[in-house]
């Protein structure tokens, strides 16, 4: 499964634009969910969010949607990493499995100034829970810091089957190596000056390389840290269009679907 979308749904300029005008408030993610396949939450970085909060939004959501949430960044953002087991607990107990199957992978994104430090990375790691109320979760990590492009933390990350998150920016290191039984892509260079956000031709070539990874190959345009993984079975991808030109990321998201054929 190939899922496209956005970050949030709350965002001022997609009205009356994305959102068609007049349309309230309250239904905006029913009406961007009927138009994307998957949207990453990101007010859960920022503070806890309610179980009956996770429960509306997934009773406003089409059956197959699917959610990721972004981790704490009071699990993150710290010196000893290894310490953050309070954090995750408490991000998991604040009712985010009341999302039931519709609970995607958590995004554990770190500040650019974090280097790769394997012990301490590995004890992060190791406090990510592979089961929460009977519900598998899956997780990705999102650094940006160049130390990390080596082989070793590559190991690291398919030692404990977490994925790296892809991403597509001009300031952000890009590590591209498939570590898990899916990929997670944040694409956050998009224009004001395309109509999509993306070319339509660099929207192909992001359809070619989820195809890939869902075929469970690796698209040769993307160059690796470590060496490339024996074939494996199908991966789900998940694609979010984040930042750049932040208005256009529903319609590049939209034009990524249609090319996908995914909705």
């Amino acid at each position: 499964m190939i899922r496209v979308g956005i970050g949030g749904w709350t965002f001022e300029p997609w009205r009356d634009d994305f959102y068609p005008a007049g349309l309230p408030q309250k239904r905006e993610l029913e009406y961007a969910s009927s138009r994307l396949t998957s949207i990453e939450i990101n007010g859960t970085y920022y503070g806890s969010q309610k179980p009956e909060s996770f429960r509306k939004w997934a009773e406003e959501t089409p059956d197959d949607f699917v959610f990721s949430l972004k981790g704490p960044r009071f699990a993150t953002n710290r010196r000893v990493l290894a310490e953050a087991g309070d954090s995750i607990n408490r991000f998991f107990a604040s009712g985010v499995t009341e999302l039931g199957p519709k609970l995607g992978p958590i995004n554990w994104q770190f500040m650019a100034t974090k280097k790769f430090d394997a012990d301490d990375f590995a004890g992060f790691l190791e406090l990510l829970p592979k089961t929460v109320d009977g519900i598998a979760i899956r997780h990705a990590v999102e650094v940006r810091h160049p130390t990390f492009q080596t082989p070793d933390f590559i190991a690291l990350a398919r030692r404990h089957g977490v994925a790296v998150v892809v991403a597509d920016s001009d300031t952000h290191p890009q590590i591209a190596d498939p570590t898990a039984d899916f990929v997670y892509a944040r694409l956050q260079d998009s224009s004001e000056d395309e109509k999509n956000g993306y070319s339509d031709s660099a929207l192909s070539t992001w359809r070619d390389r989820a195809r890939n990874w869902a075929e469970g190959s690796v698209p040769a345009d993307l160059p690796l840290v470590a060496d490339a993984p024996v074939k494996a079975g199908r991966r789900d991808v998940f694609i979010y269009m984040i930042n750049g030109f932040k208005p256009k990321a529903p319609f590049a998201a939209m034009a990524l679907i249609e090319q996908l054929g995914s909705r």
